[in-house]
């Protein structure tokens, strides 16, 4: 985890209106990080989000991402709490949607598609549609639509919070899988504390009214992590230590109030 901030975020101000939703937020982000947004509903995870996707403007403040490398072929992917698949399209067509939206044709984005739906374990599933599939199975069609494009960033915008704690679990350990097999510097939004300490090398505690960081907060254990660390008693410390700051932060709301 190293090669220099990818992401810098300088005193960074989100306004709907007159309502503050983000304000003066500044991180940075070494490449091939897997950063987490972790804080209590409203407190501007989601917005931060988006706003380093480019899909909101900023209020105040800058968002810098550094130039890609050679091989890079897109800075962004971003995978959304919600599949979004195009229910008429098979899973082939969403996976290949952004590949034919960047003029790849058929036939040399092919392979390229395939490879994605292999990574997450659907090659058996290209002609499906997406009635004719679970909730996880949807999902890993997203996270394949996201990884087509080879990007350098994968966003993910609370992509587990519906689906149920085995499958959950199980993602889980395939994005960590894919976030080291891809070299990508990985923003995760979640509200579950376990997720964040599974998942991350440093875990970002936001309050909200209005959205700010409150602690940033590394991750020692050895990354990427297996099955036994969710049963560690480094874990279970790890989980406390990070629910007390979180906790911390909704008292502080409380007092805003």
């Amino acid at each position: 985890m190293s090669g220099g901030p990818i992401i810098v975020m300088d005193r960074v101000s989100k306004k709907f209106g007159d309502v503050p939703a983000v304000e003066e937020f500044s991180l940075a982000i070494e490449e091939g990080e897997f950063i987490t947004l972790l804080g209590p509903s409203g407190c501007g995870k989601s917005t931060a989000l988006k706003m380093i996707a480019g899909l909101l403007p900023l209020s105040a403040g800058t968002i810098t991402i550094s130039p890609p490398k050679s091989g890079a072929e897109q800075d962004l992917g971003f995978v959304f709490q919600e599949p979004t698949l195009m229910p008429w399209a098979s899973v082939f067509d969403n996976v290949f949607l952004p590949l034919r939206l960047a003029g790849v044709g058929r036939g040399d984005g092919e392979p390229r598609v395939r490879n994605a739906l292999k990574e997450v374990g659907l090659s058996q599933f290209a002609d499906y549609y997406p009635r004719e599939l679970s909730g996880g199975m949807k999902m890993r069609v997203s996270i394949a639509r996201a990884l087509v494009t080879r990007p350098r960033i994968l966003l993910m915008d609370e992509p587990f919070a519906a689906l149920d704690e085995m499958t959950r679990s199980k993602l889980n350990n395939d994005v960590m899988k894919l976030s080291v097999d891809h070299g990508l510097t990985v923003v995760f939004v979640t509200h579950s504390v376990f997720e964040s300490v599974f998942l991350s090398s440093r875990v970002i505690v936001m309050a909200a009214r209005p959205g700010r960081l409150t602690a940033d907060m590394p991750l020692q254990a050895p990354w990427p992590r297996g099955e036994d660390y969710r049963m560690s008693q480094e874990f279970s410390a790890e989980a406390r230590r990070i629910s007390e700051t979180l906790k911390g932060t909704l008292h502080v709301d409380n007092i805003d109030r």
